[in-house]
């Protein structure tokens, strides 16, 4: 199933399909998101999904027709 993903605050949009790992969704789209560890335990790769914070490196593209990603700035990272 093909989802289309936002990434805001810039409005980027990318189809992905629904499973595929949100930080692969985003590099494809050029969209930085900083990451650690890549294993989910360092959070440094935390955006909002529905309102929600996710780990874009262990968390898959829902199956629905579109999804917004909020992207946090971590000045540390």
């Amino acid at each position: 199933m093909l989802v289309k993903v936002k990434f805001s605050p810039d409005n980027i949009v990318v189809e992905a399909e629904a499973g595929e790992p949100l930080l692969n969704v985003a590099k494809r789209a050029g969209v930085s998101i900083p990451t650690g560890c890549l294993s989910g335990s360092c959070f440094a790769c935390e955006v909002e999904m529905a309102d929600q914070p996710v780990r874009a490196c262990i968390t898959g593209v829902p199956s629905q027709a579109e999804v917004t990603i909020a992207l946090y700035e971590d000045t540390l990272w």
